[in-house]
């Protein structure tokens, strides 16, 4: 009973960390999207201007979420405790910092002076386009955080029930019947009989006089 439900488990983060793995190859590819285009932009721009930090922020957020679920795929097949833990604290980490980055963004109405200039504008777009479809990314970043959580919810399950010890041992045909040790000096029967003295065989010259008489 303990094996299915740790399979099942398995599963379930493998299934669940996959969101996760989306949402990063959606940065990933966004922020190739974003520098293609300011690459052809970037001779009508001033060289002195900053480098364009969301399209990196972009691509290495996109990265980390990619990592981050890669070990969480490794941690699930292996259910092995050291990978699961640090699976969670990657995890825990990242949603502070996206739990941060939400409280500075609502509770502080000067947000965007804590942000470098982006020359490209991509910053001033995507606010845009998050002011105009606010419900729709309400709910992607929503079930991107419960995603999170799930995962670590489950990381931690699973890790509480331990490796599965069945998965460590070959089965009985594999290994081959255990073998009494070879005597270093083997004793072998005598190729005669020892017969008791009493029956000895009597001898020639006795058989003689018998004959005789």
């Amino acid at each position: 009973m303990a094996s299915v439900m740790r399979s099942c488990l398995q599963s379930l983060l493998k299934i669940v960390n996959s969101l996760i793995g989306m949402a990063g190859l959606a940065l990933i590819i966004y922020a190739l999207w974003l520098f293609r285009v300011w690459q052809k932009h970037a001779d009508h721009w001033d060289s002195d201007f900053p480098v364009p930090w969301f399209i990196y922020a972009s691509f290495g957020l996109g990265v980390i979420l990619c990592v981050i679920t890669c070990s969480g795929h490794i941690a699930a097949e292996t259910a092995n405790g050291h990978c699961l833990s640090c699976y969670m604290v990657f995890l825990f980490f990242l949603v502070l910092l996206e739990a941060a980055v939400t409280a500075d963004v609502f509770l502080n109405h000067h947000w965007e002076e804590d942000f470098p200039e982006d020359p490209t504008g991509s910053f001033d777009s995507f606010k845009h386009f998050v002011s105009s479809n606010f419900d729709i990314c309400k709910w992607i970043g929503i079930s991107v955080v419960a995603a999170q959580g799930l995962s670590i919810l489950l990381s931690m399950i699973l890790r509480a029930l331990g490796p599965d010890q069945g998965g460590f041992y070959d089965s009985d045909d594999d290994y081959t019947p255990a073998r009494l040790p070879l005597l270093k000096n083997p004793t072998h029967p005598p190729a005669y009989v020892v017969a008791d003295p009493r029956f000895a065989p009597k001898s020639d010259s006795w058989n003689a006089r018998i004959q005789d008489k």
